[in-house]
């Protein structure tokens, strides 16, 4: 065949071809065959294609697509890889058809999705470059949150409302529904490139950064399965600056314990170890004691049971952000270290500096009695008898007898194990503290016995203010009584009158009678 061409993709597998055929659609095909032969005969020309973007699969399919005359038939599970091939053979007319299947991305299924995702995966620089792994990685991301949103106690893949969400493969099933968590496992599979590019899509769509930390330690731990040690180092990296990129109060501080001993035994990278304690140390009060045993780096001479200085350094970084610590945070983590201390300070390999170090770590508040940390000093004294004065002196250092009670300082002043000068300022304090108590029990006394004298002065007022008001009201009594006396007279002189001018009337009518007859009657 006078037009045939022989093309070898990838080294993987060589096609021969009708290249008038190709050439109809591919401009980078007409270009690299458009250099006629040196003998200018017809022969069969030899093309090796470097770089090809899904290898002889993908050659195959847009050979399909040119022998057909461009009638093939486009859909979501090979819309991305057709594009790629399309972008690195300059196919005009499939690029534009492909990029019409990726206009329609909102109908395509969960599982469709997914393989795109795979192609965008297996062709990461020609995906990451067009910018379709951006497209994938929205559709995929906005999905997750849609079923979050609309499905808060679970997802349901059959759900009318999210039917285009993914599909019941997908879902990882409970006896109360199907998990929030039913797309960890499909994402798990991604290398990675992948894995950091969907992570930041997630974080730009703001999804629950609890969920993306929980799916991020599911995905570490299937990374590991039948990983070699620097496949798990690498993941490990990975997930720890993925993790570090999140709110940290979203991040489990027991999943992040659950990566530091893999960590140690991988060797990691200094920045992420330093990632991780920092981490770690930031929510140090939520841990427990068994997390705060981690046992000290093996082949060191004379070392301790314990990591001490791997939880000095956590301390650290708690309190670095101690401006915004709660005060039931910081007496959490007291509390918690008072554990640590008491399991530590048997160890007759721990060193007095490390001891003294880890006991005054943390500032008073953090306590409200010091009794736990004289106990544990009174326990690391008993089993390091050769200590020196000094390294005793520096290790008491540790004890607050502010907030020691009165048992625990007269038990201290009356231990041999411990240095006369702390024996010392313990009874000094105990002395004082007495003279305090006996101070405060005085004035207490005073101040009773002066709100007493306050009680009767105001009630000796009171009875003083009856008083006056009693005579008072004896004067008003006194004087009225002496008003109706006078008025009684009154009355008196009043009836007295009265009869007097009854009888003058009577005098004068008896007068006017008299007259009267003696008088002659009148001659007419």
């Amino acid at each position: 065949m006078a037009s045939a061409i022989g093309i070898d993709v990838n080294g993987e597998e060589s096609f021969f071809v009708d290249k008038q055929v190709l050439s109809l659609f591919s401009g980078r095909l007409r270009k690299l065959l458009q250099k006629p032969s040196e003998s200018g005969a017809i022969e069969t020309v030899n093309l090796i294609l470097h770089g090809f973007p899904g290898g002889a699969e993908a050659f195959e399919l847009i050979t399909r697509f040119c022998y057909n005359n461009g009638n093939f038939q486009i859909n979501p599970t090979n819309t991305c890889i057709l594009h790629f091939v399309a972008d690195f053979m300059e196919m005009t007319n499939l690029m534009k058809l492909t990029e019409k299947s990726l206009d329609c991305i909102l109908y395509w299924s969960w599982s469709d999705v997914l393989t795109a995702l795979k192609q965008c995966q297996d062709c990461f620089e020609a995906a990451n470059s067009s910018g379709v792994l951006d497209k994938i990685l929205d559709s995929l991301v906005g999905r997750i949150m849609s079923a979050s949103e609309t499905s808060p106690s679970g997802f349901s893949p059959e759900s009318s409302a999210l039917r285009f969400s993914c599909d019941t493969r997908s879902t990882i099933s409970t006896k109360n529904g199907c998990n929030l968590a039913w797309w960890f496992e499909d994402l798990s599979v991604l290398n990675f490139d992948t894995i950091n590019k969907a992570i930041s899509c997630m974080v730009s769509k703001k999804l629950e950064h609890a969920s993306i930390s929980r799916f991020l330690f599911y995905y570490l731990k299937h990374r590991y399965l039948n990983a070699t040690s620097d496949e798990k180092r690498q993941a490990t990296e990975i997930v720890v600056d993925l993790l570090h990129s999140l709110d940290n109060k979203c991040v489990s501080c027991k999943g992040l314990f659950g990566i530091l001993p893999v960590s140690s035994s991988l060797n990691v990278s200094k920045l992420c170890r330093n990632r991780l304690e920092s981490m770690i140390g930031s929510q140090i009060d939520h841990a427990t004691l068994d997390n705060l045993l981690v046992p000290a780096p093996y082949g060191m001479m004379n070392n301790s049971l314990y990591d001490v200085n791997l939880i000095s350094r956590f301390l650290k970084y708690f309190l670095n952000n101690s401006e915004s610590i709660s005060v039931s945070r910081l007496k959490r983590l007291g509390s918690l270290m008072d554990s640590y201390i008491a399991e530590i300070a048997p160890d007759p390999s721990l060193k007095p500096l490390k001891f003294a170090a880890i006991t005054t770590a943390l500032p008073d508040a953090a306590r409200d009695s010091y009794d736990a940390v004289y106990q544990a000093i009174d326990m690391y004294l008993q089993v390091h008898p050769q200590l020196s004065e000094e390294e005793k002196v520096k290790i008491c250092c540790g004890i607050n007898f502010e907030k020691l009670s009165s048992e625990s300082c007269k038990h201290l002043t009356q231990s041999l194990k411990f240095p006369s000068r702390t024996a010392i300022q313990a009874l000094i304090f105990q002395n004082s503290k007495l003279k305090s108590l006996l101070q405060n029990t005085t004035n207490n006394n005073l101040k009773k016995f002066s709100r007493h004298s306050a009680d009767n002065e105001q009630h000796v007022n009171l009875h003083a203010n009856r008083l006056d008001l009693s005579m008072e009201n004896e004067k008003l009594k006194s004087h009225l009584q002496g008003m109706q006396c006078r008025v009684m007279e009154l009355e008196k002189v009043c009836r007295k009158m009265q009869t007097q001018l009854t009888q003058v009337k009577k005098t004068k009518l008896s007068s006017s009678s008299t007259a009267g007859r003696s008088l002659p009657r009148l001659c007419s």
